[in-house]
This record gives C-alpha cells, structure tokens and sequence, in this order.
C-alpha cells in the first residue's frame, strides 16, 4: 500500500506529510462498498473583473495565476468552469448581446465585449486545461426583453415573438463563442430566478420555465442539432416553503421545481438541475425524486471579502454537503479578485486568489486550498463512495479511475485528532495536525 498525504493549516499550507504509523483508534473512518454518483470535476467562473485584475500583473506572474487554476499536473486542475451570458454582477458594467429593441431576429447579436475580457481568460485556462468544460448562464435577458425595461428586477416577458427570440439569443451565443475555439457545453436559463437585486437580475416562476424550456429553447436546440445541453438553473432556491419575506413572495419547492419536472415534455429537454446558495436546502428532494438527473453546485457562496481561514472551514462543509446530496461537480465563483474583491454593484466577496494592483502582490487565499484539496487528486470519472463511522461527517471518500482511493478530511479541532481509514483491504492510521485540511491518496 502506497500513500500520500497533503495537509494545510492557516501558516502552513500545502505539506507534503511523511507517513508515520501510529496506534490505530477507534474512532475511524470504513468504507460501506456503496458507489455513488460520478464526479465531473471542480472549477470556478470566468468574471471581468477578474480579467482586469490578472491584467494589473505582468505576463509572466499572470502566467503563474492561471497554472495554479488550470495546470493539469501541478495546479488546482480545474476542468468544469462557468461563464456569464451578458454581463453579471462581477462585470465591470452592465450590457447584454442585443440592446437593439426589437430585434427579433438577433441581427445585430454581438459577442464583440466578450473579446476584451472574457474569452481571453478563457483561452488563457484552455492553455492549460485542453479539456476545459464549460456551462453558461445569464444573469438578465436584454432590457427589451423585460417588464419592466431595466437590466435588474423585473421578468421575462411571456410572448410568443420574445420567447422565440430570447431563445434564438442562446442559440447566437452557442454558435458565436464555438467560432472563437469555446465549446459551451451547457446552458443554465437563468442565474439565481429569485434573486430581486441591483445587480443584472431578472425573477422567473416554475411555469415560465417549463414553457420556455418545452416549447422554445428545447425544440430549437434540438431542430438545429446543437450538442449543448440545457439545465433548469441556477437555482438559488426555492425555500422549503412558500410564504412571504421582506414583502417578497417565495415560492414552493412543488411550485417551482416540480411544475418544470413533472411535464415529461419539459423534462425530455432537461439533462440537470444546478443549485446554488439557498439551493442547499431543497437539492435533496430533487435528487431523491429524480436520480437519473445530474446536479451541480454551480455558485460557491462568497463571504465578505475578507477571505478569512474560518469562513475556508465553513466552505469544507458546505462541499461536504453538496456531494453528499448528490452533486456532479462543484464550482467556485470568483477565481482572482482585487483586494476586499468589491463588486461593480458595490459590495465585497471572496476568491481563491487576491491581486493588490499597487504592490503587484498575488495571495493565494484559505479557500484555494480548500479547493484544490479536492480538485487536484479528485479525477474526472472519479466516483464517490459510501462511508461510515465517527469520522463520517468531516469527510469524502471517492475512487478514481485507476483505482486510487482519495480521502479528503478535515480535522476542525484545536489539537491532534487519530484517524483511521479502513477499507479494500487497505487500512492505516496517522494524526492529524489541529485545524487542519487533509487529502491522503491511496495506492
């Protein structure tokens, strides 16, 4: 038996750890034998802001950057990736690809601005990363799609002639960005559809969905033979039930998720649902309901900009959660920031990498860790596997496949803790250092 075991702490990060037998304790972590889902991979999102802030830093650094992101042998080997559909909150200012009003048939469609930021950050983690998956989502439709006409709040328009066009706009976005060398391979029809916000927004209701995916986006990427495929996404809800905060009407989890998912046309065109955010607490009603779905957490919640080692350990447990309810991939949200990672629309959130554009330093945040904790040792193809014991809920286990056993655990004690692992026939005990990170691969 071969082993590997990388640890981090707050001042010590990313060790390489000798292994050292120690008495094997009781409270240990077993394999059951289950095999659960498939894991897709890891990644984070392509935002403009975060383009501007590698641009501060000269080639040779922000070459650096983007290895430690995407570098297939020694970096976070992120190869599931998000990106924007017009402008989100962390783009330098609002826009869409049709502020033309009326423009039904997307004549003057242009991706031109994505040319400036973000599809050079994207080519940049292509250098890297030649397997790069990507799914895609808007933040809000054009203004002249709305009611009322504004790039935050208000909803969709549901008519015939926008229904048809704002489908048309997704299928313009496939084919622009696959001309430029970008293979989008999902659409998510709508970032967060209960967010009611000052950033680019816009509210939807299960029923707009289900009619927007069965009767137009679905039949024109299937009539035109696109191998994109569409999710019911990214949902930042619903709350577990239906009442009224703040004056905001929130929905069921029955009168949202279940009205797209019930309508076997709808679903036909469905091939995964992505949660985010308050997302957390209905994901395991769709995956029990709908196992033969994938599911994705397809936004890392964000903090405050502080980036702050307590906050990294509530981030483990948030990635506990996710893959324990059935998720395929995890993504993170802003890979590369500015100091206190202040958004456009004013507020502050974190990233796995700050770059103070006056000193030209770049930091390597608590969350980075955490991420490539998994991400560099978990392959595609990987599965997750059943596990049982004291141990249980401080860690994953999954197989990748060429056998490897990785165990990811996290030790949130201030003082050594024993850990035992047992299972295919393979068992081993080590202490883990106190407030620790751990991945121990097993040959």
């Amino acid at each position: 038996m071969k082993l590997k075991w990388i640890s981090t702490k707050e001042q010590e990060v990313w060790k390489d750890n000798k292994i050292e037998s120690v008495k094997a304790w009781k409270d240990t972590l077993e394999l059951t034998g289950e095999k659960q889902q498939r894991i897709d991979g890891f990644g984070g999102c392509f935002n403009e802001l975060g383009w501007i802030a590698l641009s501060k830093i000269d080639k040779k650094e922000k070459e650096k950057v983007i290895s430690e992101l995407f570098n297939t042998e020694t970096g976070c080997k992120f190869n599931f990736c998000r990106t924007p559909i017009g402008a989100n909150d962390y783009a330098a200012e609002w826009y869409s690809y049709n502020e033309n009003d009326g423009d039904y048939a997307m004549e003057k469609f242009s991706i031109e601005r994505d040319r400036s930021y973000l599809i050079p950050y994207i080519k940049e983690a292509q250098r890297f990363q030649p397997d790069l998956k990507l799914f895609a989502s808007p933040w809000s439709p054009p203004t002249w799609m709305k009611f009322p006409k504004a790039y935050n709040n208000g909803t969709l328009r549901m008519e015939k002639e926008i229904l048809e066009s704002y489908a048309l706009y997704f299928k313009k976005y496939v084919e622009a960005y696959k001309e430029e060398g970008i293979n989008i391979n999902q659409v998510h029809i709508q970032n967060e559809p209960f967010a009611d916000q000052k950033f680019p927004s816009c509210l939807w209701t299960g029923e707009q969905y289900r009619v927007f995916i069965r009767d137009y986006i679905g039949p024109l990427f299937e009539r035109e033979g696109l191998d994109t495929e569409i999710w019911f996404g990214t949902l930042n809800g619903p709350m577990p039930m239906s009442f009224t905060l703040a004056g905001i009407k929130l929905q069921s989890y029955a009168e949202f998720v279940d009205r797209v998912l019930f309508d076997e046309d709808a679903r036909k065109y469905i091939k995964g649902v992505g949660y985010q955010w308050a997302g957390q607490h209905v994901i395991q009603r769709t995956h029990e309901s709908f196992p033969e779905l994938k599911l994705m957490q397809t936004e890392n919640e964000c903090g405050d900009g502080t980036n702050t080692w307590e906050y990294a350990r509530y981030i483990f447990g948030l990635i506990r959660h996710y893959f324990n309810n059935g998720v395929n991939a995890y993504v993170y949200w802003n890979m590369v920031l500015e100091p206190k990672g202040t958004s456009t629309w004013g507020w502050n959130q974190n990233s796995l990498i700050t770059i103070n554009p006056e000193t030209k330093e770049v930091i390597y945040n608590p969350e980075f860790y955490v991420m490539k904790h998994f991400s560099h040792f978990v392959k595609p193809g990987a599965v997750k596997l059943g596990a049982k014991g004291h141990w249980t809920g401080s860690s994953l286990v999954f197989e990748n496949p060429d056998g490897e056993i990785v165990i990811i655990v996290s030790n949130d004690m201030n003082m050594e803790r024993n850990f035992t692992f047992k299972g295919k026939d393979k068992e081993f005990s080590i202490t883990l250092k106190p407030n620790s990170f751990n991945t121990i691969v097993v040959e």
